[in-house]
């Protein structure tokens, strides 16, 4: 059985992710940011989501921009999804390959255009086992408004390498983004020698948990241990108000050894999905 969560499963659904937090940091941080509603998006927000709760252990979540999150438990029968979802617009999908993987293809999105389709190996680490690489000259500060120009361009560079979108979707997505870390202060920038070299961040924080993203290093500068440096400087600062876990999903085999050489211990398997144009869910 699929169905709609309401208002009433607030307690349910947050059980349910919170039991799965290494996985679940995406939908659960939406939870408790914006709320649920039934048959419609609880805010305006973009990251609004909606949760279909799938038999007793599982569920499927789509934001209000259009990204899917799915938790399934074992290989729960998703025919009626398709029913279920009709007329919502999907842009990509994010989450455990496993669960993310059987929602596309249960919806018809699997086989349309998409800019990324690929499955990260997934990352988390107990921030008492973080090890603090030594590198001489580097610190690390939040960043302010003198830093646009140049963290907007390494932004526009990372989601072309990443995301496969480039050109104005680029520029304008980057300039999204980047306003919205300086708004929440949830990125930082290191500094070597006094000159920037590299960008590391959060993308979901919650009291017990944080979720790694936006790190990145400019091509000519990568190789010297500047990314782990970074990481592993933030992680400190976020260990010290009492967070006590990471999670992260590496978008490279080098990005997958600087989170080793820090601590960090394999994971569940991530895909990231980007459809090259939105898609309405057909019945």
């Amino acid at each position: 059985m699929i169905r709609e969560a309401g208002p009433d499963d607030r307690a349910a659904v947050e059980a349910l992710l919170t039991t799965r937090i290494d996985a679940a940091m995406f939908p659960l941080t939406n939870l408790r940011a914006h709320g649920l509603g039934r048959g419609g998006f609880a805010s305006d927000h973009p990251h609004a989501t909606r949760y279909w709760l799938v038999a007793d252990h599982g569920l499927v979540a789509l934001t209000q921009e259009g990204m899917l999150m799915a938790l399934l438990h074992g290989t729960p029968d998703l025919a009626p999804l398709r029913a279920l979802l009709q007329g919502l617009v999907v842009s990509g999908a994010v989450g455990p390959a496993v669960s993310i993987r059987p929602v596309l293809a249960a919806l018809g999105l699997a086989r349309l255009p998409a800019t990324t389709d690929r499955d990260e190996p997934g990352f988390t680490l107990d921030l008492d086992t973080l090890i603090l690489p030594d590198l001489p000259g580097t610190s690390l500060r939040p960043l302010t408004s003198s830093d646009l120009s140049r963290v907007t361009a390494w932004r526009e560079t990372y989601i072309g390498e990443v995301m496969g979108v480039t050109g104005p979707p680029a520029r304008a997505k980057a300039a999204a983004d980047i306003d919205s870390y300086l708004t929440r202060d949830s990125h930082r920038i290191l500094l070597h020698d006094d000159q920037p070299v590299a960008l590391t961040g959060f993308n979901a924080v919650l009291p017990e948990i944080l979720q790694v993203g936006g790190v990145y290093t400019p091509a000519a500068l990568r190789g010297r241990g500047y990314a782990r440096r970074a990481v592993a400087l933030h992680l400190a600062e976020a260990r010290a108000t009492g967070i006590r876990r990471a999670v992260l999903f590496a978008a490279s085999d080098a990005a997958a050894r600087a989170y080793l050489a820090i601590g960090f211990q394999p994971a569940e398997t991530f895909t990231l999905f980007l459809l090259a144009t939105p898609a309405r869910i057909a019945a």
